[in-house]
């Protein structure tokens, strides 16, 4: 098994990486050392979360993010890495845009 980090999901860490950034110098490394630690895990409990809009949902340990995945034969494809503060509905669309 191998995780697959898709285009939009790796926009997301960069968008998240620059927003904890410009709250304090550092921080944005330590999100993402946090979202892919988090990721890794994956490999172990794949398939083990909830279905949320079509899509296994592992809530982040450390931040207020969510790691929306599809586990297929041989890949663990992670679709997007979403603030979960943001608007269900927003979530909901941007998740169903592409059925990848």
């Amino acid at each position: 098994m191998r995780i697959e980090i898709l285009d939009d999901a790796k926009d997301d860490l960069v968008v998240g990486f620059h927003f904890y950034e410009e709250q304090s110098p550092g921080l944005g490394s330590y999100f993402l050392d946090s979202l892919f630690a988090d990721i890794d895990s994956l490999l172990l409990y794949a398939g083990t979360h909830r279905i949320v809009y079509g899509s296994h949902r592992c809530v982040a340990s450390r931040f207020p993010f969510a790691i929306y995945y599809r586990v297929e034969t041989d890949v663990i494809r992670v679709r997007a890495v979403i603030d979960c503060r943001r608007n269900p509905t927003w979530i909901r669309r941007r998740l169903r845009r592409k059925s990848s």
